[in-house]
């Protein structure tokens, strides 16, 4: 990908509603995406994201809109040099080479077939460009789908779950990849079953539950939500250490043998206490809840799994 820190573009999904019958898949949803920064979709099964990719994309029809640099994407005059999408990593004729379906994604916006060659290497598929993809592996029917979304060198990047069937080595590249696109001040916006891994690639995470927004922040703030971050201290004098941080007004709970769980988010404070009070500390260490843990801590009950395969 081309660094080009001298333009950007926002992304401003607007009350992006989608009803199926009746059960209504997206409520009202509106978020903006920011250059320059990796944004998570993260959301339960059945939540509604793989819809509102599509509706952002007006692949969907539904209410809301979506505004690419202030405008309808219908309104730009070639769509693909604004976002690359990829969605169904099997979405391709499977008779066609793979060279041969990026060329005919390039002629949108008149791509180079030098570009296509390019893309091919980037992703590591130069040996398979002759190859129908109907004999691909999930992984690389994956490679080919951001192929094609980066063809054109777009300003926005919406990809759903593109790390699926992907090795390790490979999932790592991709996190790299997309950490490097977003830096050029580039909009990333990936959605993701694979929270581990998410917490590494995004700075930013928008979460759904039910087709409703219930955050769109950094992952460092969604992170904090959780009241599963605590300060572990352990210490020969458990006892009179619980009553001195209940004397100070912290709830404390045993772990382990010798250790306390405290509810609160600087482990300085419990050390001055300890201190204060001539207690001896062998462990001090504040515990942060994993993107996975808060995820599931807000979001448990909401999965939906009559929903048909709208996630």
């Amino acid at each position: 990908a081309k660094r080009r820190r001298d333009i950007t573009v926002s992304v401003e999904a607007i009350g992006l509603t989608k009803v199926f019958g009746s059960k209504t898949a997206v409520k009202d949803l509106s978020f903006t995406l920011e250059p320059g920064v990796v944004t998570g979709f993260l959301g339960p099964n059945g939540s509604g994201k793989s819809t509102t990719m599509r509706l952002m994309l007006g692949l969907d029809r539904g209410e809301g809109e979506t505004k690419w640099d202030g405008r309808r994407l219908t309104d730009h005059p070639h769509a693909t040099k604004v976002v690359g999408a990829h969605l169904d990593a099997r979405f391709f004729n499977p008779n066609r080479t793979a060279r041969a379906h990026l060329r005919m994604l390039g002629a949108e916006a008149n791509i180079p077939n030098t570009r296509v060659d390019e893309v091919l290497d980037l992703v590591g598929l130069t040996s398979e460009a002759k190859k129908r993809p109907k004999t691909f592996s999930l992984g690389m029917g994956q490679r080919l789908g951001l192929a094609g979304a980066i063809l054109a060198n777009p300003k926005v990047l919406v990809l759903d779950e593109p790390a699926n069937g992907l090795d390790p080595q490979s999932i790592q590249w991709l996190r790299d990849f997309l950490r490097f696109y977003a830096s050029a001040g580039n909009v990333v916006f990936v959605s993701s079953h694979l929270l581990t891994e998410m917490q590494h690639m995004a700075e930013h995470v928008v979460v759904i539950s039910q087709g409703a927004l219930i955050a769109d922040e950094p992952v460092s703030a969604f992170v904090n939500r959780s009241t599963r971050n605590d300060v572990v201290v352990r210490t020969p004098d458990r006892a009179r250490l619980a009553a001195a941080l209940s004397a100070a007004g912290l709830i404390a709970t045993e772990d382990g043998n010798d250790g306390l769980a405290v509810q609160v988010g600087d482990s300085r404070q419990v050390g001055d206490i300890a201190f204060t009070n001539g207690v001896a500390v062998h462990e001090l260490t504040r515990r942060t809840a994993s993107l996975e843990e808060v995820f599931l801590e807000l979001t448990t009950g909401s999965q939906d799994y009559a929903t048909g395969g709208q996630s």
